[in-house]
């Protein structure tokens, strides 16, 4: 097949949607197939197979959208016509001003859609201070309906929940459930703690340094906890909030907080160090850094959010605390901490649970979806594998 995936927000793993393209983008060509990819990163410039745009001005807002660490795509009718034409499949990943264009174009050219649904609507309307304005995160969905996902041969949604949250505001959906899948770099070993954190109990969370992940609830918790002198807090990730942050670990009384970007490559050691992983974003649709801990082994404290997928991974209300309140935080750090083997236990419920699926499992499933719009057949032998045209 020939595949035409379209990323508004594409370049280093510092996101979870970046993440996602990138590893399917890798997992389509390792499996035979032909992929353009259509996005801004300059670093792509010059590669194989890469139609990079110019990044789109937000006036006096591109300050704030540079330091939430990613890029958006600014339509290009000729370099977006050059990277779909031919296509098999067009895939966007993001229901952005980019597939929009994406989509006008390969419905002109008769080439079928799918798109991923890797954007909550709270993830836009967190930076207008109305997360919790129903009628404007309704509004947003509606507006993904109609501009992307209304056109979209199939819908690929990373959990069950997210996709009962859109069609719920929306309309009904030809979809597919398929999580975005954890590594196999991402496993259950021993890790020696290096020297600056032996003697620590290790609390991990990780994503971008935005409101609607909520760390500033974690920094409090902490900060609350009857063992704080003994927790080294790490939040890898970057964003606008992080020098807020240290503010706010200093007010609280944090003894340990590590901020900072880590490379995905660094990641499975760094999350096989830690003592207990933390949760704490409002709204997620999947949660693939807290699916990596689990893989890991490593015990959960998540959000019991109703607008997070990742309360639905915890095996028991120990691994819950209340939204948004620290001092409930603090009190399941402080569980997790002065019973050491309820943590060993569970890290070894979470490890042999089957809840963190397997990438290349995951791949496989995206790849048939593909098959199926594009109207393929994926074929296997003893000594080929080949997607065969059935109709067209």
């Amino acid at each position: 097949m020939k595949i035409a995936v379209v990323c508004d927000v594409l370049g280093a793993g510092n996101n979870g949607t970046s993440v996602a393209a990138n590893n399917l983008i890798e997992a389509m060509r390792k499996r035979g197939h032909s992929v353009n990819v259509i996005c801004c990163d300059e670093t792509r410039m010059g590669c194989e197979d890469y139609y990079v745009l110019p990044k789109r001005s937000f006036g006096p807002f591109d300050g704030y959208v540079s330091k939430m660490g990613i890029s958006l795509a600014k339509p290009v009718e000729y370099m977006l016509r050059s990277g779909i034409e031919g296509a098999d499949v067009v895939h966007c990943m993001l229901p952005f001003k980019l597939s929009i264009n994406a989509v006008r174009i390969a419905e002109e050219l008769g080439i079928p859609v799918t798109a991923g649904f890797h954007c909550q609507a709270e993830n836009f309307s967190e930076h207008l201070f109305m997360k919790n304005f129903a009628l404007l995160n309704n509004y947003v969905y509606r507006r993904y309906y109609n501009k992307v996902f209304s056109h979209a041969a199939c819908v690929h949604y990373p959990s069950q929940f997210i996709r009962d949250v859109f069609e719920n505001a929306t309309d009904k959906t030809n979809g597919r459930v398929i999580s975005n899948g954890v590594g196999d770099d991402f496993r259950c070993e021993p890790v020696a703690k290096p020297n600056a954190l032996k003697g620590k109990f290790v609390i991990l969370s990780t994503g971008r340094y935005s409101r609607e992940k909520c760390h500033d609830v974690l920094i409090r918790a902490v900060g609350r906890s009857a063992h704080n002198s003994e927790i080294a807090l790490i939040i890898a990730g970057q964003g606008p909030l992080e020098e807020h942050y240290r503010e706010l670990a200093e007010r609280e009384g944090v003894c340990d907080m590590r901020l900072g970007f880590i490379p995905r490559k660094d990641m499975p050691e760094l999350v096989n160090c830690c003592d207990l992983y933390v949760h704490p974003a409002e709204a997620e649709l999947e949660g693939i850094a807290c699916l990596e801990a689990i893989r890991c082994g490593r015990p959960i404290v998540v959000s019991d959010s109703a607008k997070s997928a990742t309360r639905t991974f915890v095996m028991d209300e120990r691994g819950l605390f209340r939204n948004g309140k620290a001092n409930s935080l603090a009190d399941s750090i402080d569980y997790w901490i002065e019973h050491p083997e309820e943590r060993e236990k569970a890290g070894r419920f979470y490890a042999e649970s089957g809840i963190a699926r397997r990438k290349e499992e995951c791949m496989d499933d995206m790849e048939r979806m593909f098959a199926d719009v594009a109207g393929r057949k994926i074929v296997e032998t003893a000594n080929e594998r080949s997607c065969q045209l059935l109709y067209r």
